[in-house]
């Protein structure tokens, strides 16, 4: 079960890197005006359309995969930390209070008389 979890949080950080390209490489809604002038949209690569259609249905379809694989890496941890507490390997809990008070105290500064040479750290 092990190699499962390896080979979903491999995708995860593929998918993770693929959303961020696909989101940095698409256009902002104020890009649209120079298209509307004649700025060269004969030379891209999808057609006049441009890549909005594309980009926006890949974008949602690594997004859906993110949340799978999101979700899967939240079971798996889950079901670690169950086996852990059944072995008796104690995990902390964030509710339960310190029980010990640890007390702090200053440490002491020497002082040093009048006249007298401070060494010099190296």
């Amino acid at each position: 079960m092990e190699w499962l979890e390896t080979i979903v949080l491999v995708v995860h950080v593929l998918v993770s890197v693929g959303l961020i390209g696909l989101v940095l490489l698409q256009q902002g809604k104020g890009a649209d005006a120079g298209a509307s002038f004649g700025g060269g949209a004969s030379q891209t690569v999808f057609g006049s359309q441009g890549t909005g259609n594309f980009l926006t249905k890949t974008t949602s379809l690594l997004a859906f995969v993110f949340f799978v694989t999101s979700f899967s890496l939240a079971v798996f941890a889950k079901q670690q930390s169950k086996v852990m507490v059944d072995q008796g390997i104690a995990v902390p809990s964030v509710s339960e209070p310190v029980s010990e008070e640890v007390e702090f105290e200053a440490p002491q500064l020497e002082t040093q008389e009048e006249g007298s040479v401070t060494p010099e750290l190296e």
